[in-house]
């Protein structure tokens, strides 16, 4: 009888050793999986940083493209421009 009564913890003993075993090996697992998705989170900060220098740059070059490929609107600008100031003296002078 006190043979089954030492047979009884040791196999809880064991069995908890190995459940400790398989939480442990979770746990770096874990740890493994956090660390990579950290790293993941870095490098997405740098390729949207890109993307927002390459969106401005792209911007940029689409603004000097339409505005050599239609001078007319800049002289309508200019021209607008001209009569709001033509407007404001002859204002001036009447007051």
């Amino acid at each position: 009888m006190s043979n089954a009564n030492n047979a009884a913890p040791t196999n809880a003993t064991q069995m908890k050793e190995r459940l400790y075993a398989q939480l442990a090996a979770s746990l770096g697992r874990t740890s493994r999986a956090i660390s990579q998705t950290a790293d993941l989170c870095e490098q997405l900060q740098v390729d949207l940083h890109a993307m927002r220098i390459f969106a401005g740059l792209d911007a940029a070059k689409f603004m000097t493209v339409a505005a050599q490929l239609n001078p007319s609107d800049q002289e309508e600008d200019g021209n607008q421009s001209d009569i709001i100031q033509d407007s404001k003296k002859a204002n001036a002078q009447k007051d």
